[in-house]
């Protein structure tokens, strides 16, 4: 039975002997390489538009978000969900990262916890996931068994799926509504995927949540109108989005603020 090489554990001919490099040849290749990864997102713009608009829908339907991964793709998933209450001022349970294993994985890597498809339901299950949510499984090489029992599992429910990938005709591509697929290609250091793999990811979530967000009327211009007070950082850039909006200074501002309890949007509409 012929091997099926996929791209990203291909071996990198660029890098073939990284190990007697310099410090700083290994620095200038390893950036060199991450060019590559802005290019395969250029050509998966196409795709990426079709996720955020799923994502968009099933936000404005009362569903929610849900990213499953495994490994590096699993605490990118975590990552992007946990940054978006802070930074558009929604419910924590809007956005959900789910990483094959637990919550311990994030923290500790256990190889072993993606080889199970069943548990990615389960883990789907607990979240009493319905027909109105949206799953978007993410693996590089696009096998991992928890990622597409998870995708498996939402589509059983009518829910909307969708992958991201770094390698094509994958496992979860087959199963996914939309795929995007980054080839990012080779890495540096042979099958090291937490690299332009993962880097690629991180940039794709962010443009997914960010352009979902905007879809949804959470950002005034390019200002985070939903910004909670929670910090002093915070209350300051709060400050600075209604100094920006309505041409007062600080101090009017902030008061501002405070006679609407802290909500950018009550204050503007108050002082307009």
């Amino acid at each position: 039975m012929e091997k099926i090489m996929l791209k990203t554990e291909m071996r990198n001919e660029k890098t073939m002997h990284i190990d007697r490099m310099s410090v700083a040849d290994m620095l200038k290749i390893m950036n060199e390489e991450n060019q590559a990864v802005l290019e395969a997102i250029d050509k998966a713009l196409p795709e990426i538009e079709q996720v955020c608009n799923l994502m968009t829908k099933a936000i404005q339907d009362g569903g929610r978000v849900f990213y499953v991964g495994a490994g590096t793709s699993g605490r990118l998933g975590i990552l992007d969900a946990a940054e978006c209450p802070p930074t558009y001022g929604v419910s924590r349970d809007l956005f959900n990262g789910i990483i094959a294993g637990g919550r311990d994985c994030v923290f500790q890597a256990a190889e072993n916890a993606e080889d199970r498809a069943e548990l990615g339901a389960e883990d789907l299950k607990r979240h009493d996931l319905c027909e109105k949510d949206v799953v978007i499984g993410i693996s590089a090489a696009g096998g991992a068994a928890y990622v597409a029992g998870a995708l498996e599992y939402a589509k059983s429910l009518q829910a909307k799926t969708a992958a991201i990938t770094n390698n094509p005709d994958t496992k979860i591509s087959k199963i996914a509504e939309v795929t995007i697929f980054a080839d990012t290609g080779a890495e540096v250091i042979t099958g090291s995927t937490r690299m332009k793999a993962g880097t690629a990811q991180k940039i794709i979530l962010n443009m997914l949540s960010t352009a979902s967000m905007i879809r949804c009327g959470h950002v005034y211009e390019n200002l985070m109108i939903n910004l909670k007070p929670s910090n002093k950082k915070l209350r300051n850039r709060m400050i600075g989005i209604v100094c920006d909006i309505t041409g007062l200074q600080a101090d009017a501002a902030q008061a501002l603020l405070e006679e609407n309890d802290w909500n950018i949007r009550a204050a503007v509409e108050t002082e307009k």
